[in-house]
């Protein structure tokens, strides 16, 4: 068994690639194989997204905190708030994040395919992001 104490793994910025503005990334659990699922919980500032991605098994995320936006491929912005859990299915395309005046904190879980658990896409341009304060009421 490994314990991993709260704090004692250090924070990571989300990187520029993966995500549009300020997004904090604390990694909560990453075994070694065989194991698949790693987790980390993501808090995203207001205004901040990831960029459009799939997962070649999926993603579960549970919103621990404030309120969200997420959106599929040629779906409406939806809006997500602390108590929700969302399952992206495997190859499905997505974003989530947080509203333009909100911040929003959300565990993610994933399985990895072949040492991959996300495949990453084009950022999700300022139009589709703002689509969601029509949307989704944000």
């Amino acid at each position: 068994m490994e314990l991993k104490r709260a704090g004692s793994q250090p924070s990571l910025k989300g990187p520029a690639e993966w995500f549009t503005g300020t997004v904090r990334i604390d990694p909560l659990n990453n075994p070694p194989a065989p194991a698949r699922v790693s987790c980390a919980s993501v808090t995203f500032e207001s205004g901040a997204r990831s960029a459009w991605h799939t997962h070649p098994l999926g993603q579960t995320l549970i919103v621990t905190a404030g309120c969200g936006w997420t959106q599929c491929e040629h779906g409406e912005v939806v809006e997500i708030r602390a108590g929700d859990v969302i399952w992206c299915p495997p190859g499905h395309k997505h974003w989530h994040g947080a509203t333009s005046t909100t911040s929003m904190t959300h565990i993610a879980v994933q399985e990895a395919l072949d040492g991959k658990n996300v495949i990453w896409l084009e950022h999700v341009t300022d139009e589709q992001y703002l689509s969601g304060v029509k949307n989704a009421g944000g």
